[in-house]
Parts: C-alpha cells; sequence; structure tokens
C-alpha cells in the first residue's frame, strides 16, 4: 500500500454502492466509522443525482470501539428495514471496519429480518472498486434468482453490467435496448440500474444475457450460463466494427436475421471520418488507458476506424488485463497495466503522443503537458455525465465518439490559429474578449531569461535553445510533436547537442526531401 493523491478505483465497498444506488428496492447497511461517510459525495455531486444512495452507515466512533460495535450494526439494520422497507437488504464492512472483525454477515443473517439479506465479504486490502462491483451484483443474483417457465414467444434477453457512476451507462443501455428490439429480442430485465429484487428473480426467463460492462457483469453472466443454461455475448458494441460484430453475435444466438437491421445503419461516423475535412486525422499519434473494456474498444476504433496510430495502451483493473495485453499485441505494442498515475504520466511524456485518450487523471495530465484529451473511461468528473443523450455504443454511440475524439483535435487547431494571429490587433493575448464585450487584461511580464518548459527529448544530452523552442510553437499544434521527435533525432544523427532555430530549420529540409 502507498500514498497517492488520486486513485482509479476505491475500495470495494463503493463498487457495493454502485450497484446498490442503481437498484431499486434494495438498502445496503455499512458497517463503517464516521467519516467513510464520503462516498454519498460520488452520486450526489458527480452523478447528479437528486437524492441520496440507498446506505445506512453505523458511522461508530472511537470511543464505541471499548464497548459493543456489533450491537451497533445490529440497531442499525433494524432501524433500515423499519424505516426504509426494502425488499432484500445488502450489508458489509468498509475498509475501517473490516478490521474490528465483527461479522457483518453472521450478525444480520441471525436477526431473523423479514427480508432476505445479502452479506458481502469485500477484502478491501486486496481488492479495489470494479471487483467490488462485480461481487455485489453476482452475490445478489445468486441469492435472490430462481428458476422459472420461460415466456412464450420470441428471443429474450437480459442486459447486465450498467451500474451508477459508468461512463455513459444510462444512455448505453437506452441505446442498446432500442437495437435489440430494432432485431426482434425482448429484453426481460435490465441489471443492476433499474431493476429490483423481483425483476432479479426472474432473470432466468432470457435465453441469453448482454453482457455490457464485463468488469462488473462477467462473473453473474458465467453464473447464469453454468446455472440456467443461458448463453452470454462477448462483444461489447463501442463503435462500428464492434457493433456489427455484436449484431452478428446476437443473431447467432437467436437465429434472427440482422440484414434489415445493418442495411440501415443510423450513423455518420463511417462517411465522416473519410470526409475532405477529416483527412487530418489520418496517422494521428494517440495514447489510450482506462478500464480494460473502454481502453481495449477505444485502441480499436482509434486504430480500424479513425485512422489513428495507437503509440500506447493501457488499463488500471488487472482482473481484465488479459485482454488489454492481447489488443496490445495486436497493435504491436507493451500494454501498461498500472494502478499508478505517475507512471501513466511518464508513459504519456515518452511517447509524446498528439492525444490522449482516458480516464478524467489522464485530462488532468493531459493539460499540464499541453495536449489535447477525449475522455472514454471512468472515473470521470461531473461534466461527463451530461444532461443530453450521450451513449458511446451502438450506431448513436459511434457519433458520438466521433464528436469525442474529433473536437479536441479542431480545438488544437483553433489554438493554433489564434496563436499566428495572436499580434493582431483584435487577436493579441492582451485584447478581451470582443464578443463578450470584455475588456483589456493585465498580464504578468516574463522572464525573458526564462527558458519555456519543454517536453523530454529523445536523447537526454540534446537541449533546445530558447529560441528554438520559440519557433517550434509557430509550428501547427496537431502536427508540433511530430516537428519535435524529429528535429531531436535530427540533431542526435549529428552529434548536436544544442538545438538552435537553424538547426529547426535543417530538420525540416532533411525530412522534407
Amino acid at each position: 500500500m502507498k500514498l497517492t493523491v488520486w486513485t482509479y478505483e476505491g475500495p470495494p465497498h463503493v463498487g457495493a454502492m454502485r450497484v446498490a444506488t442503481a437498484m431499486k428496492d434494495v438498502h445496503y447497511v455499512l458497517h463503517a466509522p464516521q467519516g467513510d461517510t464520503y462516498a454519498d459525495l460520488l452520486f450526489t455531486m458527480i452523478e447528479r443525482r437528486n437524492h441520496r444512495p440507498p446506505v445506512t452507515y453505523t458511522t461508530f466512533q472511537a470511543r464505541d470501539l471499548g464497548s459493543d460495535t456489533a450491537e451497533l450494526f445490529k440497531a442499525a439494520c433494524a432501524d433500515a428495514v423499519a424505516r426504509y422497507k426494502p425488499k432484500a437488504l445488502l450489508v458489509g464492512a468498509s475498509c475501517t471496519a473490516e478490521l474490528i472483525q465483527d461479522n457483518p454477515g453472521g450478525l444480520a443473517e441471525g436477526m431473523d429480518l423479514p427480508v432476505p439479506v445479502v452479506a458481502l465479504e469485500l477484502p478491501s486490502y486486496q481488492k479495489k472498486e470494479h471487483w467490488g462491483a462485480a461481487e455485489t451484483f453476482y452475490q445478489i443474483v445468486r441469492r435472490l434468482s430462481k428458476p422459472v417457465e420461460r415466456t412464450a414467444g420470441g428471443p429474450r434477453c437480459n442486459i447486465l453490467g450498467p451500474c451508477a457512476l459508468g461512463f455513459r451507462h444510462r444512455d448505453d443501455l437506452k441505446e442498446i435496448s432500442g437495437l435489440l428490439t430494432r432485431l426482434g429480442v425482448t429484453v426481460n430485465v435490465a441489471a443492476p440500474m433499474g431493476a429490483g429484487p423481483d425483476d432479479i428473480a426472474r432473470l432466468a426467463d432470457a435465453d441469453f444475457n448482454v453482457v455490457l460492462y464485463p468488469e462488473i457483469a462477467d462473473q453473474a453472466a458465467r453464473w447464469l450460463e453454468k446455472t440456467y443454461g443461458q448463453k452470454r455475448t462477448t462483444v461489447v458494441p463501442i463503435g462500428i466494427g464492434a457493433t456489427r460484430d455484436f449484431i452478428a453475435e446476437v443473431a447467432a444466438i437467436t437465429g434472427v436475421d440482422p440484414a434489415p437491421l445493418l442495411a440501415d445503419e443510423p450513423t455518420n461516423m463511417p462517411w465522416w471520418t473519410r470526409s475532405v475535412d477529416s483527412t487530418y486525422l489520418t496517422a494521428k499519434r494517440v495514447f489510450v488507458f482506462g478500464d480494460a473494456t473502454h481502453a481495449v474498444a477505444m485502441a480499436r476504433v482509434a486504430a480500424e476506424e479513425m485512422g489513428f496510430e495507437v503509440v500506447g495502451i493501457g488499463a488500471y483493473n488487472r482482473e481484465f488485463a488479459r485482454d488489454v495485453r492481447a489488443m496490445a499485441e495486436k497493435l504491436g505494442l507493451t500494454a501498461l497495466i498500472t494502478d499508478d498515475y505517475l507512471e501513466v504520466e511518464d508513459a504519456i511524456t515518452a511517447l509524446q503522443p498528439e492525444m490522449v485518450m482516458g480516464t478524467q487523471m489522464e485530462r488532468h495530465i493531459a493539460k499540464r503537458l499541453g495536449l489535447p484529451c477525449a475522455v472514454i473511461s471512468a472515473p470521470v468528473h461531473v461534466q461527463d455525465f451530461p444532461a443530453r443523450y450521450a451513449p458511446v455504443m451502438g450506431f448513436e454511440g459511434a457519433n458520438v465518439l466521433f464528436d469525442t475524439l474529433v473536437h479536441p483535435l479542431v480545438m488544437g487547431l483553433e489554438e493554433h490559429l489564434l496563436h499566428m494571429f495572436r499580434d493582431d490587433f483584435e487577436f493579441h493575448d492582451d485584447a478581451g474578449a470582443s464578443h463578450l464585450g470584455g475588456g483589456t487584461t493585465v498580464k504578468p511580464e516574463a522572464d525573458p531569461e526564462a527558458a519555456p518548459v519543454a517536453a523530454a527529448p529523445v536523447d537526454s544530452a540534446i537541449r533546445w535553445t530558447p529560441d528554438a523552442e520559440k519557433e517550434l510553437k509557430k509550428i501547427p499544434f496537431f502536427v508540433r510533436g511530430k516537428a519535435r521527435r524529429n528535429t531531436e533525432a535530427f540533431a542526435a544523427s549529428r552529434g548536436v547537442g544544442a538545438i538552435t532555430v537553424e538547426t529547426l530549420y535543417d530538420a525540416k529540409a532533411h525530412y522534407a526531401r
């Protein structure tokens, strides 16, 4: 264990909260000290929910450790059942409460409560948030699902995986539900999001399960396959190619005809990525990082559908590292599997991509390095829970992805144009925003002797002179990284230790031949 300023995942009880918050008619009693209630803010502030998560904390204090904390927990369970009247009760301990070993599951099961109890044993010091969400959903499915008589009619499926605090889960669920309906497949239950214990009880009334987010639903889907003989999908429909593959997979499972849907794909992405004003995207070097599902899917979108060159790929959840490594091998890369954002920053700095695709962590890293960034995975902040409909799965999701990936580069172009015209009477740095009626801004004078901060050169013995750095900034934003790398390679090949303006233009002439 080590201290960190940022973390990609919280402890596993946060994953349990995500599942409980996504569901209805369940309540989670969490044995936790004062201070562990911070997790409420994740849902009310970041996800903009208009109600608190269905969680009761025992909130024991230091003075309670000398008495019976088990009785505090039992009282919290009884109060939660009486007040909220859930149809199922989840019980567990936070990372701090785990140390006092009160056994919440055993205590709750011995109380003879009038509702089913799902005991969660989440090892906080070995596992993390995604594992906690997957284990919670798995235990709920095991405890509450029942054998049922299948409903007659056409093919039926369950959609598994969407939950609270997920990246675009709300809209992905809507998009894929509509796509399945157009295929002639009835959605039986979607869970955890929007499902209650009664819905979980009828999961068996389906022919197969659609696994949208393997990190959360794969374990439960495998158990349903083994117990009820329900097949499960393995393709995550992010991007045009993956959506077509997903449709083909569903058609193979159900026997439906996919041709009418594939003949009328409601998306602009394939043409827009080939259009004239998108050709400058070709071969842009990108670095991809996130949870395994989104990192693998977005690397495919970047390489096969956007024409980018993926120069780095990684994920923070080690449980699915094999999938990331397989994609990295396909791209001729070595996967970066780490939950240390400093290692990710070092990788981005060394690779010098022209765009970063990642989480809110990578957004901050890219901002410091002066790179455009597209957020494609959780963890995310409040701006990535839009009020509008914005899936990343299915055909409409492909449209959203095109905008998500193009706009940071377009903004880079606009930034470069503003830089080109910085000496114009309207556009210079000290001019206010004329369209907003702004006045002149006063900026502190820069120290002319101070050298600008530069990215690490290819050869650590090579340095850039201030004049060369200034000249480099005149090169368009979207090819500046390539110009820097070429110039450093040129200088290294000729034994030049300091890159001047002349060196920069000599390199330009060399590579223009």
